[in-house]
């Protein structure tokens, strides 16, 4: 049976057409938009970066740390028989090894200031025409910090003897605004060795403006201390006794932590050497002078094991005994070839054990 056609089986396809012609229309009236982001050329430059967070040089150090694991290792066994025998040993072998480290980090920084000066300077206030009042004033802060009070991480700026001043103009950069960054970073290293945060302290102390008033000696210093942080009787680590090259700032973490593992464990051999020899004088010039009476012997063995270098006024000044007494005690010693003169001078001489 024929069915009749009907008009809505002769309009069915009229509605999409219409549809569709209402859609391109409707997109050519929108002219004013932009096309697809995938037709647009990519010719922009760049924005600008996020920056990393300060903390992630933390991961280089790491990284660094991980790579020289059996020298670090090695290193921190050093220092732990240091520490041991400084913490068994008398109080003035730890004063010792910290002239002698204050007076090596001086030649490092370009300072120049001998042992005998040094100790001149620290026991009397005294010093030459030739000498930097300034300079003795910085390495005699070394030694002081070498030698006690409270660590660069409790208060750095107690420690360095540094403060913001009162009438700073508000658009000037702050001292402790430097100092608070740096230790951020040093607090976020906890997981880090002590050598090895003491390492990344050092080389970021310039980058974190801290570099300007006593340079590399107060860097050094503060690593030195940080390194034996965990230890009772060293109180800081030797950096520079046996060559500063551990100290030399060039290269990524992984070359500068392997320096710095160098010379650390030189400096520390150099300083157990001394102590060797130091123990050794102790035992023979206590014998020697055992016939001896009076309390100034004593007192002047246990000062030159204290000081590399001894002079009268300074031997006078440090014992509390007469400079006869002294002169007499010291003409003997040297005679029994316990102490040697090291200045050839008939005036302003200076004696040191004889090894």
């Amino acid at each position: 049976m024929k069915q009749k056609a009907s008009h809505f089986d002769d309009d069915f396809d009229d509605p999409l057409i219409t549809i569709e012609g209402d859609e391109e229309a409707h997109e050519e009236d929108l002219w004013f938009l932009p096309g697809p982001l995938e037709e647009e050329p990519d010719d922009l430059p760049p924005g600008p970066r996020a920056e990393p967070p300060e903390t992630s040089v933390i991961h280089g150090w790491a990284k660094a740390e991980g790579d020289h694991a059996a020298r670090l290792a090695k290193v921190a066994g050093r220092l732990g028989a240091l520490d041991d025998r400084l913490l068994r040993g008398p109080q003035g072998w730890r004063h010792r090894l910290s002239l002698i480290e204050a007076a090596d980090l001086s030649w490092f920084a370009g300072e120049r200031v001998s042992s005998d000066r040094l100790a001149l300077w620290m026991s009397m206030r005294l010093s030459g025409a030739q000498d930097d009042p300034n300079a003795l004033a910085r390495i005699g802060w070394a030694v002081r910090r070498l030698t006690g009070g409270p660590g660069p991480e409790v208060d750095l700026a107690a420690f360095l003897d540094r403060r913001d001043p009162e009438n700073i103009e508000e658009s000037a950069e702050r001292f402790e605004d430097r100092a608070g960054g740096w230790l951020d970073v040093m607090a976020e290293a906890t997981d880090l060795h002590p050598i090895t945060r003491a390492c990344m302290g050092y080389h970021l102390w310039n980058m974190a403006g801290l570099g300007q008033h006593g340079d590399q000696i107060e860097a050094a210093v503060t690593a030195a201390r940080i390194a034996a942080s965990d230890g009772s009787g060293a109180i800081f680590a030797p950096l520079a006794m046996g060559g500063a090259g551990g100290l030399r700032a060039s290269g990524l973490p992984p070359e500068r932590l392997a320096r710095w593992l160098d010379g650390m464990n030189s400096a520390i051999l150099t300083a157990m050497r001394h102590l060797d020899n130091i123990e050794a004088w102790g035992v023979r010039a206590e014998g020697a002078m055992s016939q001896l009476s009076g309390r100034t012997p004593a007192a002047l063995r246990s000062v030159l094991t204290e000081w590399p270098l001894l002079s009268t006024p300074m031997a006078e000044t440090l014992t509390g005994v007469s400079r006869a007494a002294v002169q007499r005690n010291l003409a003997w010693m040297e005679q029994q070839c316990l102490i040697r003169e090291v200045t050839g001078n008939g005036r302003f001489r200076m004696w040191r054990i004889r090894d």
